[in-house]
């Protein structure tokens, strides 16, 4: 299989998230543990994983995941800020690009077809990097502000999709989704030390439980629906 055989769009990365929502956030410091992490999130039924270009050898680690991701599964790369970073992203196989911040790297990965998580806090932030191509809004560090700040964010913006990242656990998700992020990024609360060589074995057990939150949510909001 070649990388092209399996691009992945906007439009399909927006919609698979919106029926996920979750997103996976691998940032350690050994990217062999980066890649294992990954792969053992996908096996418990996580779909989109980012790894963060922080991680030592994260191309590699990226090609790697690449290569074994179940079918359905999709890796992107985290903390991509320049449109060298971009073009490396994508030599190593990586499908979608997530941003911490407005970057040089949104107009790029936008420009070459290449879908785009934009990190943004402010409203201004979050019009900016949709003017640039963003096909969501990472809104980070989501725990400043908390669900009634997403909340705030979207009234003038519902037409921007939002995902939450940045301090949201198991507790706190249900109250993101509530308050219309289509997806929670997570982080520490999901990978925990795993990315670093930490038990793997804990780590899927924290999967299982925010995919059993998830599927939780979607049935109570197709009830309502």
């Amino acid at each position: 299989m070649t990388f092209q055989e399996s691009a992945v769009t906007s439009a399909s990365l927006l919609a698979g998230i919106r029926q996920a929502r979750l997103v996976g956030i691998v940032r350690g410091n050994d990217g062999g543990a980066a890649a294992k992490a990954a792969l053992a999130a996908m096996a418990e039924g996580f779909q989109y994983v980012e790894i963060a270009l922080t991680t030592p050898n994260a191309l590699a680690a990226i090609r790697e995941v690449r290569a074994a991701a179940p079918a359905g599964c999709f890796v992107g790369a985290g903390t991509v800020l320049s449109e060298a970073d971009v073009e490396r992203v994508t030599a190593a196989g990586g499908q979608f690009i997530v941003t911490p911040s407005l970057a040089p790297s949104i107009s790029e990965a936008a420009s070459a077809g290449i879908p785009v998580l934009a990190g943004a806090l402010t409203p201004s932030e979050a019009y900016a990097a949709m003017e640039r191509g963003a096909t969501a809004i990472k809104l980070f560090p989501a725990s400043i502000g908390g669900p009634g700040y997403l909340k705030a964010v979207r009234d003038p913006f519902p037409d921007i999709p939002f995902i939450a990242v940045g301090g949201v656990g198991l507790d706190e998700a249900a109250g993101y989704w509530e308050a219309g992020a289509i997806a929670v990024g997570l982080g520490g609360p999901l990978f925990g030390s795993s990315a670093s060589g930490g038990d793997l074995s804990e780590m899927r057990s924290r999967a299982r439980a925010f995919l059993d939150l998830a599927a939780e949510f979607a049935g109570r909001a197709g009830t309502t629906s």
